[in-house]
């Protein structure tokens, strides 16, 4: 029986256990907390089956100059951590250009378009159908000219991909929401996506599903990964020392680092975003997106939660609430919100590649090595899609999908 150790107990993680565990491994899944307690917890809870093009980063300098002056919501960045992420950026916006991002988008409607089939097994396999509604979320516009431009934008993804929408008046989602104060000139509903009403709940109920199938979930720091005198990988946890003939690297925005002492160079984009939790207060029908001020207001398990855009700033630094501050502001007109749950707000750090596709596959110069890491803002989405993806690679099956766009070495072999 092959051996695996995978690193890394977020949604990433966790399904690739639960898929290498299901193909015959035996499989040990160590993180230094319990699972789903990351960027995996810190998201809006919904598995984005319309996302089929990935974030691109605007190339109008009005917007730019907004985004550096601190005027978007969607997007802040502290200019004293910007100068890491200069690098990663700018490729990243040089990936934004029509050409790249229609290649990238072509393989990464591929990998969402198997999001909710992998979803929907995992979730029948772990009985966690009580934290799945499966009728979508709307996005709500302020101004005529923002919602036709979303529609003529959700009108192509229908065209090239499939995806459904609805337009809503005012009227309509007033009625559709009638906790809403504020409807704005009309919405966006995109009927496909499902929405998860505890995000981490579920990443711990797939990880239940794993150890139900024989696994073992272990405490240990990720940091002691090296190779082993058997030619395997080893690492350290709580109860020892663990050998495997396979490790998988699935930390996220933690994987870069780690893989610098194996002599890999990552160039990546590590986004923050923030979250609360709001309990005594209206509650909504399905989750909402205020597009005119960057943030998610989702129905969840714990009362209403407030999710962020993106913050760019340097991993060590303080977190800096003044953008969720301004989205429960917006809110605070928009639905009777209520008080918070958390006595501090949470954040948590999408791991953004420059090309905007995750990295899957086998380490280029170490036998046994896989990874399996940024994901950006859909590893909640991804998970279990890539997931098996890196199983049936490592179990040397054909694979669901083409695996080429995703390879680790395309930063060194462009």
């Amino acid at each position: 029986m092959k051996s695996a150790i995978v690193l890394g107990a977020g949604m990433i993680g966790v399904a690739t256990a639960v898929h290498l565990q299901q193909r015959g491994w035996s499989v040990v899944l160590l993180d230094r907390k319990e699972p789903g307690l990351e960027t995996s917890y810190a998201n809006a809870g919904i598995i984005q089956s319309e996302a089929v093009r990935p974030y691109a980063m605007s190339h109008d300098w009005r917007e730019l100059a907004r985004i550096a002056l601190g005027r978007s919501n969607e997007v802040r960045c502290r200019l004293a951590g910007l100068s890491r992420h200069l690098g990663p950026l700018l490729s990243y916006w040089l990936h934004s250009f029509p050409v790249r991002h229609t290649r990238a988008s072509e393989a990464y409607a591929q990998i969402i378009g198997c999001a909710i089939p992998e979803h929907e097994v995992f979730i029948r396999q772990s009985n966690a159908c009580n934290l799945i509604r499966c009728d979508g979320f709307r996005v709500l516009y302020r101004r005529q000219s923002a919602l036709e431009a979303a529609v003529a934008a959700a009108e192509s993804c229908r065209q090239a991909y499939g995806v459904k929408f609805s337009l809503l008046t005012a009227g309509e989602l007033k009625k559709a929401e009638p906790a809403l104060a504020d409807a704005g000139v009309g919405a966006l509903h995109w009927l496909e996506p499902w929405a998860v009403l505890d995000p981490g709940a579920l990443v711990c109920a797939y990880a239940d599903l794993f150890t139900r199938l024989g696994g073992r979930l272990v405490r240990g720091d990720a940091r002691s990964l090296a190779k082993s005198g058997s030619g395997g990988w080893s690492v350290i946890a709580e109860d020892g020392r663990l050998e495997a003939d396979a490790a998988v690297v699935a930390l996220g925005p933690w994987s870069p680092d780690l893989l610098k002492r194996f002599g890999y160079r990552f160039p990546m984009v590590r986004k923050r975003g923030y979250y609360r939790h709001y309990e005594g207060g209206s509650r909504l029908d399905l989750p909402l997106c205020d597009s005119a001020n960057g943030y998610v207001v989702a129905p969840m398990a714990k009362g209403v939660r407030i999710t962020t855009g993106a913050e760019l700033t340097a991993p060590s630094a303080k977190p800096n609430f003044s953008q969720l501050a301004h989205a429960e502001q917006a809110a605070r007109k928009m639905i009777m919100l209520g008080r918070p749950l958390e006595p501090e707000p949470g954040y948590g750090t999408r791991p953004c590649m420059p090309d905007m596709l995750p990295v899957v596959g086998a380490a280029p110069h170490h036998p046994g090595l896989w990874l399996h890491f940024g994901h950006g803002h859909q590893g909640f989405t991804l998970g279990p899609a890539t997931g098996r993806l890196i199983a049936e690679l490592m179990t040397d099956k054909v694979s669901m999908i083409d695996p080429l766009p995703y390879r680790p070495e395309r930063y060194w072999h462009n």
